[in-house]
């Protein structure tokens, strides 16, 4: 199989290679020969010119960090400096990062140093790329970082792996072992790695753990929102919903590019569909709270969870139009401190300022949480009335099958997927207005990133399962009803979805199942996009 490497120069990489790179343990990347040229001129630069006691003061290159940043550190001294800092900044806490995080963090961390304004040395970015290319993923625990001077403890622990330390530990080949014994089974180099000036500092600044997490809930709650238009689209066909407010001239009356785009995703997916008309409405369901003596009237406009699906859906797709930029912009930024610069006349100057902080970042994830559990609380909404005949115009009762008392139907899985949006309104509550000053008042201001990315991502996949399950009930209540609207046909999208979901789950027709399994598969569509997949192949792609 032929496998196209990855070529990083530091301005480059996009959200996709990283997702890539990340959940693809194959995919060799390498350092692009400018970058390597560049590298190593700054850094022949510093060893010729600023090597000695009496150089300039230079924070964390021959200064010690926080309020230690004006004292000097002796050239004598400058590697032993860069263990001791290391050893200092393992103060992580707590489950450790998935190792795709920490393969993307690898990625970040070298395409960052590759633009050439950190001044590692050149081999700090190549042991990085043989780290990742090997497949060795070092442990980072996922809490102690403010998202300030960057993800100082959990970059502390990549460091720590990469240099040999004894006490690292990292994940290879699906153990988890010290990385010294990972190095030597791997043969990627020598077991110790030295650290230079500025190699240490360099790997710890910059909110590169919490930028992982970031570009990977990106990219997923982008295919989230597509699995939610479908999710809507089967519910609107349960439910014989009107089209009216998926017309195009409404959109436009509020011309929002988020609400064009799903009131558009969704008549496409819907096209052809004949369960949406006034005909389907006027067959009455044996559960519908109508009268049969009176000639059947039209609904005139559904319920808001229907009905105002553009104006909830609009929104998140702006959010992520916005957090994608972001994000775009991180993975190609220098964030650690202090930085290098060409200087007019030849040579190089150091300026310290304060790209570590990860404000961008933090903000930007506090948008994707409130986005995402609004998603996923107006579909829960939707869940619930699947369930309930007085909401639904007379789908069965819990779309209960078998005997009625012996079998209950669906509505604690609508209740599991209620406590999900609960959780999930709790972990809005924004983290990037939250700052504790920390290191003696040096820094006196944090963004709290790590934790505004790591609570976007429990957002996101809780309401995975959200969305899986309203797909799953929505195909229930189809299945159900197929007898009571013969001749009636599902739109070209949503019937490719009923498909694959019925391809994947059959429908529960003869009493309560383990319905447990059912909600691990539903949200394995999400996941693996596999019911998205279905769509696109038939109707090309909708969002």
């Amino acid at each position: 199989m032929t496998t196209t490497t990855i070529t990083i120069d530091g301005f480059n990489l996009t959200a996709q290679q990283v997702v890539d790179v990340a959940r693809a343990p194959h995919l060799p990347v390498a350092l692009a020969d400018s970058s390597r040229a560049a590298l190593k001129e700054s850094r022949d630069y510093i060893e010729s010119t600023w090597m000695h006691d009496e150089a300039p003061m230079m924070y964390s290159f021959n200064t010690g960090v926080g309020l230690l940043k004006d004292t000097r550190i002796k050239v004598e001294h400058i590697e032993l400096f860069q263990t001791q800092l290391i050893k200092a900044h393992c103060a992580g806490i707590g489950e450790p990062f998935s190792e795709e995080v920490s393969r993307a963090t690898m990625l970040l961390r070298a395409n960052a140093f590759a633009s050439n304004y950190s001044a590692p040395r050149v081999e700090v970015v190549d042991r990085l790329l043989a780290f990742l290319n090997a497949g060795i993923h070092p442990v980072m625990p996922q809490k102690g970082s403010v998202g300030a001077s960057g993800d100082l403890a959990p970059l502390s622990y990549l460091a720590a792996a990469i240099a040999g330390f004894d006490e690292a530990e990292v994940m290879y080949q699906g153990q988890r072992m010290s990385a010294p014994e990972a190095i030597t089974k791997s043969g990627v180099g020598p077991v110790k790695f030295d650290l230079k000036a500025k190699d240490a500092s360099a790997l710890i600044n910059g909110c590169t753990a919490s930028l992982a997490v970031a570009v990977l809930v990106a990219h997923d709650a982008r295919n989230l929102l597509s699995d939610a238009c479908l999710s809507l689209g089967l519910t609107l066909e349960a439910m014989r919903a009107e089209m009216a407010a998926f017309d195009h001239r409404i959109q436009q009356a509020r011309p929002h590019a988020g609400q064009i785009k799903t009131a558009a995703i969704i008549r496409k997916l819907l096209s052809g569909s004949t369960r949406t008309t006034h005909e389907a409405r006027a067959v009455q369901f044996p559960e519908e709270l109508r009268r049969t003596d009176i000639p059947y009237t039209a609904r005139i406009q559904d319920v808001y969870s229907l009905r105002c699906s553009p104006q909830v859906y609009g929104p998140v797709f702006d959010a992520l139009d916005y957090i994608d930029n972001i994000v775009d912009k991180e993975i190609n930024s220098a964030t650690d401190n202090p930085l290098i610069f060409d200087k007019e006349g030849g040579g190089f100057e150091i300026i310290s300022g304060g790209n570590f902080h990860g404000q961008y970042l933090a903000q930007a994830m506090d948008l994707l949480a409130m986005a995402v559990t609004d998603l996923g609380s107006i579909c829960e909404r939707r869940v619930a009335r699947l369930i309930d005949p007085t909401l639904s115009w007379g789908l069965p009762r819990n779309l209960m099958s078998g005997v009625r008392g012996v079998n209950t139907g669906y509505p604690v899985v609508q209740c599991s997927m209620s406590s999900l949006v609960m959780e999930n309104r709790t972990l809005c509550m924004p983290g990037s207005v939250d700052s504790i000053p920390a290191k003696g008042n040096s820094e006196d201001h944090v963004s709290n990133s790590t934790w505004c990315a790591r609570k976007a991502a429990t957002v996101v996949a809780n309401t995975q399962y959200i969305i899986g399950v309203e797909m799953l009930l929505a195909a229930q209540a189809l299945t159900m009803t197929e007898d009571l609207l013969p001749g009636f046909v599902l739109g070209q999208g949503t019937q490719a979805a009923y498909q694959e979901i019925r391809r994947q789950i059959p429908a529960c027709l003869e009493g309560d199942r383990w319905f447990h399994n059912d909600i691990a598969v539903a949200q394995s569509f999400v996941v693996s996009g596999s019911v998205r997949n279905a769509v696109v192949e038939k109707i090309g792609a909708f969002a």
